[in-house]
Formats: structure tokens, sequence, C-alpha cells
């Protein structure tokens, strides 16, 4: 068995890599073989789950590939199997690696961002460009705006912590920034700490590994301002939900300010741990809302006037910055990449920026923006997510369960389709266009009053449009 897993492993190392090989490969070891079932032996369980989730199958092939009757994998931790290794896993620049350094994969990470500490190992890489002054603000991110700027203050703050959420390219990092650096502008002794959730994770393995744990905690529980993006990456990550969890409560018992980011609402975070949702969901959640016309507008003249002194003499036409706005919805750094590559391409070309230079050079963003949605999908996805039947979603039942429902995927179809009302009447099971103006109405109305469900439209509308 050793012969036959020592060939695997040989095979493994020119499959994988030799770095990911001496990381996730070279510390397992097979156990046994039996009932076509190959139970692998990991030092830790972090190092067991990640080769449970990312080389499972090369590692049956290979075993088949053998001549071994394998048909699955079990993985289970024993320490032990970390002083056995016949070849410990050195740090860099060292020659040799203790047992208990060997116990955990050497995980190559960026180093977290402290900021306003200088003396500290690690230094910071804010975005320069992301500021207050240039963050362009319209009604779909005012509130954002507004909570982001009061933290940035410094002072005693009423919510704990500033949970923002929202799609892609909506300005959730470039607030982050923003209100790193005027924390740091006010108050140059503050102890300020910006770093991706996966930065902490894999600053945690490190920490595990080289059993520096309490250097770990001193460092993240000693800090005044806290600020994590895309936290959603540690969900399922049982260990590092723990310690972040222990984290943030130490935190937040100080009267430390935490400031959070994600993709989405704390709650539909799938495989995050209810206390943790319960923690982030008690300080002020805010959405980051799509953009709408006036806020991609105001963007665009923004960009155009940093643009117009890098290329001096360019000559952009009335009616260009309109045409983008209304046509590039997705998110505001495609549109950016659209109108960069818009006076690029006239600055080479030696061409004034007119509507047909714009729709020449901007031809595959212009027809990735033209997805069509269709009444049916708006229809099938409103009814997964209310999980109610399809077949109800254009039915004559009017129990309210079902026409909340209804109303919705009218007033989505009105507002993410060119279909007239009679039309979109006809897909709703025949009903009347006068039906279909009171459903998106009464929408519309509800929206304005009701959070929850102006949340929910805004979720369906980002899925439609992914």
């Amino acid at each position: 068995m050793d012969r036959v897993w020592g060939q695997a492993k040989t095979e493994l190392e020119r499959l994988v890599g030799a770095n990911n090989y001496a990381n996730w490969i070279q510390p397992l070891r097979l156990a046994s073989l039996r009932d076509g079932t190959a139970d692998l032996v990991g030092p830790t369980k972090f190092l067991s789950d990640w080769v449970a989730r990312h080389y499972a199958e090369p590692i049956l092939n290979v075993l088949v590939r053998h001549g071994c009757e394998v048909e699955r994998l079990t993985f289970r931790v024993d320490p032990a199997v970390a002083r056995g290794s016949a070849a410990p896993l050195a740090s860099p620049g060292s020659t040799d690696a203790s047992p208990a350094s060997a116990a955990m994969p050497q995980v190559q990470a960026p180093s977290p961002k402290p900021v306003g500490r200088p003396e500290e190992e690690l230094t910071s890489t804010l975005d320069a460009r992301f500021t207050f002054d240039n963050f362009v603000v319209g009604k779909p991110n005012e509130l954002a705006h507004a909570a982001a700027r009061r933290v940035a203050e410094g002072g005693p703050v009423s919510f704990n912590p500033l949970f923002l959420y929202g799609g892609v390219g909506l300005g959730k990092t470039h607030l982050m920034h923003a209100i790193a650096r005027e924390r740091q502008a006010r108050d140059p002794q503050a102890r300020i700490l910006y770093l991706s959730a996966e930065q902490f994770m894999y600053r945690f393995v490190q920490a595990l590994r080289e059993r520096t744990v309490m250097d770990f905690k001193e460092l993240f529980r000693t800090v005044d301002l806290l600020m994590v993006d895309d936290v959603q990456f540690i969900a399922g990550k049982d260990s590092t939900q723990e310690e972040f969890f222990h984290t943030f409560n130490a935190l937040v018992d100080q009267g430390k300010q935490i400031v959070i980011s994600a993709d989405r609402a704390p709650g539909e975070i799938k495989d995050m741990e209810e206390r943790i949702k319960s923690r982030l969901s008690c300080g002020l959640i805010v959405d980051l809302h799509p953009t709408d016309y006036e806020l991609r507008l105001s963007i665009l003249q923004s960009k155009t006037d940093l643009f117009r002194r890098t290329y001096p003499g360019l000559v952009l036409k009335d009616g260009v910055l309109e045409f983008l706005a209304h046509r590039i919805t997705s998110n505001v750094r495609v549109l950016e990449g659209a109108l960069q590559r818009l006076f690029a391409f006239a600055s080479l070309m030696g061409r004034e920026i007119d509507l047909d230079m714009t729709q020449e050079c901007l031809a595959d963003i212009l027809r990735a923006s033209d997805r069509k949605v269709s009444i049916e999908e708006i229809q099938r996805k409103v009814a997964e997510h209310y999980n109610i039947r399809l077949s109800d979603m254009i039915g004559p039942k009017r129990v309210r369960t079902l026409a909340r429902p209804r109303q919705i995927a009218m007033y989505l179809a009105k507002q993410m389709t060119s279909r007239s009302l009679p039309e979109i009447g006809r897909r709703f099971g025949g009903r009347d266009h006068t039906t279909i103006m009171h459903g998106v109405r009464k929408i519309e109305e509800l929206r304005a009053q009701d959070r929850g469900l102006a949340e929910d439209i805004d979720l369906l509308r980002r899925t439609l449009e992914a």
C-alpha cells in the first residue's frame, strides 16, 4: 500500500504542481484500502477539508490508474501524521522546519493591511483613488455614503457594526478605503486594520501553523477600527468563523468600531453561522442599490473631467455620456472601463468621440449590456424566491401570498423588458393591462415604504441581470 501511495503521490505532484503538492498532498498518509474506500489521514482538519474539496477527484483518478479498486475517499485527522512526514515543509528562507510548522499547509497569501501603524510588519496598500472626494453620491448610495462618513469622523457611533452590502462594482470597497484614509487623516494614532475576509482566514491559518495564535489575537483585538471586506468568503470555514466571532465580540465589548462588507445581507449568506449572522445584523445594515440613470450620468461626467487631463484636446460630442448611461447598467466598473477605453481609442486614432465611434469601439460591452430578460424568466425567478408554484403565479387565485409575488413579477416585467402592458397582461394569464398597471403602481408605493420588499426586488433584479 505504501508503494502504491508513493507512486500515486509522484503522479499527483506532476498533476498539481510542486508547490500545491508540498502544501496539500505530501502531508497526507494512505491509512487503508478496503471495500472500495481509500482512507486518507491528514495532520489537521483544515488541511483534510481543503484536500477533500479541491483534490479529491484527481486523487481518486490516480489511485484507480494505479490499479486500486477505489470508489470513494474518506478523510480523517491525526496530528501524529505531521511527525511522521518524510519531508516536513520548510518556511521561506529556512533550511528545515519543525514538526509543529509542518502540521499546517504553507499558505502564501497577502498580508492584512493596517493603517496608521508604520512600525508594524504589515504595511498599508490602500488605493489612493478611493476617497470620499471622488465618490459620486446619488440616491442609490446616499445612505451608505452618509454612514461611512460618520464612521470615518471617529468618536461615538450609534451603530456597530456598519455592514455594507451590494453587487459588484457598486462602491463597497471604495467606501471602505475612503473610511480608512479619512480616519487615518483625522487621527494618525488610531490603530486601523483593513483586510479582506480571505486575508483574515490565511493570517489565522498561519498563526495556527506557527503557533503564534496569541500574537494574532493581540493584533486583531487591540485595534480601534477593524474593517473586513467580502466577509462572505469565511462562510463554511468553521475554525475561521469561530475566531472571527470571538474577535468581533471582543472589539464590540471594548467599544471599538467594526465595518464589514459583503455581496449580500447577513441573513442571505449561505453557510455562515447563525450567531455570526445575528452579530452582523445588530448594527446598521446598508444596501448599495444598483445605480440609476442619474447616478451613472454623474459618474461619467466626473470621470470625464479626470480623463480630459490625461487626454487634453479630445472632442467629446453631445449625447455620448447620456447614451452610455442608458446602455451600460451592469455596474460602475464596467461603466468606467468603457469610458477609459473610449478616450484611449480616440486618442490613438486621432478621432473625436461621437456616437458612431462609441458604438464601434464599445461593441462588445454594448452587446453584453443588451442581455434580454424574458417575462417567463422573471416569473420563474420570482416564483422560486417566494417558494410558490409557477402555475399559481399566472393563475386566478388572489390570496395575498400569491398576489404580492405576482405584482412584483409584473413590476419587474415592466421595468426590465420592453414589452407593452397588454402583452405583459397576456403572459400573466390573460389579465387586462389595467391590472398590470395597478400591480406596478402598488409595488412602486410599497417599495418606498417597505425596506424588506425593496431589498427583495433589488436582489431579484441583480439575479436576473447576472
